[in-house]
């Protein structure tokens, strides 16, 4: 990949930062951090690219400081693709199999799903992700895996996952600006979710709600399988900007109010609270109750709790499935009282979701925060396209074992890369040899013998 087999590059391409990171997978199927580099935002908006220029300049700052701490150049990478242009459809599909006695194998279910990127779609849009929801075998419903099992016609179900194709386009020429090859565009919902969902919540029933600075993303989980998601075309940055308008101040001192004595529960606020802000140019500092700031941010939050309850109605999966509530993420996971406030409103349990990750440098010890779900999961989804895509074939040994009186040759598999199928070959030859030389050594000393008699 980047440098070597089992590592991999990510980019983080969002509305408020850019995040790149190398990882390397371990042998217990962790993933350790190899760097990571983080920027300001620019030339992104609502999680699409608007100005190249702007946007390559703050990815190229975050490259080239990770390929200072790696050692390396970054030549490919898994990149997350967002915003309100996503949307999502299902489709079905079938084929019919050539041989009804041979049991479906991944094979068919892989050209099934190439099929389904065929789908009919409106002009100027591509399909980023066929997300598999569940199979029929000669009309039989409902089978989550048809790996295994016998029939003629392959039957699936999907949730397609259409993006424009100019905004693809847009990421893809950012990071080509950069010498860099986009081995995959990754839906960023699908990216927070590996990072932070257990595969108990999925199967129960989950939503993972993850409030970015430009967007909010949703995906809802049953039985382990994405059944629908969603963009809310404002995040944390329509808080701040909230802030702005209604207590007249700059961004930055808005933004620190946010993050330092925000509360998304304005009855939890302390009342008669005030804090000093520096006036402008000096002019006296204004005074700002917390109260009131409590007031801006949870209006805003309730609009933004509506549209989450919105989606969760409209899919497939009523609230009694939803037996693991909502995982919360996102930078805008960290606002002080927000779990409590969704809790309320939705009558679901929440939790907020962080990424667990291994790190190799003291420096690296913020990634495990809620606003670096997106970051690490698209780490976590390369790697598992690369075990997918680029797993060896187990090679096929043969060694001898006595079987009676017999000698048999056996095949045994062997998971070490380095043996080849030459040398297998050798090692069954020179056994095979070995015993027809034994057997041919007994007869003729028994032949010796009876002529010396």
């Amino acid at each position: 990949m980047s440098h070597s087999n089992n590592i991999i590059t990510a980019i983080d391409i969002g509305t408020t930062k850019i995040v790149t990171l190398v990882g390397r997978r371990l042998e217990n199927n962790t993933i350790e951090l190899l760097g990571m580099s983080k920027a300001q935002s620019k030339g992104v908006i609502r999680g699409s690219v608007m100005n190249i220029e702007e946007a390559v300049s703050s990815i190229r700052y975050t490259v080239e400081e990770v390929q200072k701490q790696v050692g390396f150049t970054i030549k490919e990478a898994y990149v997350g693709i967002a915003g309100q242009h996503i949307t999502s459809i299902t489709g079905r599909g079938y084929i019919m199999r050539d041989v009804m006695e041979d049991e479906i194998t991944k094979k068919d279910t892989d050209r099934l799903l190439q099929e389904m990127y065929k789908t009919s779609i409106q002009p100027g849009e591509e399909i980023i992700h066929v997300i598999p929801q569940s199979y029929l075998v000669d009309n039989e419903p409902n089978i989550t895996n048809p790996i295994g099992r016998f029939g003629k016609r392959l039957e699936g179900n999907y949730l397609i996952v259409i993006g424009q194709t100019m905004s693809a386009r847009m990421i893809k020429r950012c990071v080509a600006k950069l010498g860099i090859h986009v081995k995959q565009l990754i839906l960023e919902p699908l990216a927070s979710s590996a990072a932070v969902l257990t595969s108990e919540e999925m199967d129960a029933g989950v939503v993972l709600v993850d409030i970015g600075g430009g967007t909010t993303d949703i995906a809802i989980y049953h039985n382990e399988i994405i059944k629908g998601n969603g963009v809310i075309p404002f995040g944390g940055n329509v808080i701040t900007k909230d802030i702005i308008e209604g207590l007249s101040l700059l961004f930055k001192y808005a933004e620190l109010l946010k993050i330092q004595y925000g509360s998304a529960l304005s009855e939890l606020a302390e009342e008669g609270k005030v804090i000093a802000i520096p006036g402008i140019n000096g002019r006296e500092p204004k005074e700002v109750s917390l109260k009131s700031l409590a007031s801006i941010i949870q209006s805003r939050m309730d609009e933004i709790i509506e549209r989450i309850e919105y989606y969760i109605e409209g899919s497939d999966i009523k609230k009694d499935k939803l037996a693991a509530g909502i995982v919360l993420t996102g930078g805008g996971a960290m606002l002080r009282n927000i779990k409590q406030l969704l809790s309320y409103q939705t009558t679901l349990d929440v939790r907020i979701g962080a990424p667990a990750i291994k790190v190799s440098n003291e420096r690296f010890k913020e990634i495990n925060q809620p606003m670096y779900s997106t970051s690490v999961g698209l780490l976590i989804k390369g790697f598992e396209d690369y075990v997918e895509t680029y797993r060896p074939e187990p090679v096929v040994q043969a060694t001898a074992r006595q079987t009676g009186d017999n000698n048999v040759i056996t095949g045994d598999m062997d998971d070490d890369e380095d043996t080849t199928q030459e040398n297998a070959f050798n090692k069954a030859f020179k056994k095979v040899s070995t015993m027809l030389e034994n057997i041919f050594n007994d007869d003729s000393d028994r032949e010796f013998k009876n002529n010396s008699n």
